[in-house]
């Protein structure tokens, strides 16, 4: 498991399983208005990756997401079997991408904007 600071944890949540695809693993309302939410690889998938969706406000969460999204770095990044099939998918889902798939090094990678203040990138090995 992996945390992934966002703007609005319900927000992430609806993105991360209704576009992406993730299975929810974990709901909790803690009574305050904040939320624990785990999503993690669909069944099938070669390998469970759950990302724990945590509010990203405060003094070191805030200034890292936004040093990161500013600098046009992704917080995380998925490596998929077919990239241009995946960004297609995507953006017919609405997803908005800073670059189109294209060749970095020994993969092709796409980035896009995840909706809740970070930007994640796809790459695919070439070859």
């Amino acid at each position: 498991m992996t945390g992934v600071f966002v703007d609005d944890v319900a927000t992430a949540h609806a993105f991360y399983t209704g576009v992406l695809g993730f299975e929810t693993r974990t709901h909790m309302d803690l009574g305050d208005g904040t939320l624990f939410v785990t999503v993690g690889a669909p069944d099938g998938a070669q390998r469970d990756l759950q990302l724990l969706l945590e509010p990203g406000q405060g003094p070191i969460a805030e200034p890292y997401r936004r040093a990161l999204y500013e600098a046009g770095l992704p917080c995380i990044v998925f490596s998929v079997d077919d990239i241009r099939a995946e960004y297609e998918r995507l953006r017919g889902l609405g997803v908005r991408f800073t670059h189109p798939p294209r060749e970095q090094g020994p993969v092709l990678a796409a980035v896009f904007d995840d909706s809740v203040g970070n930007l994640v990138q796809l790459v695919q090995p070439r070859g």
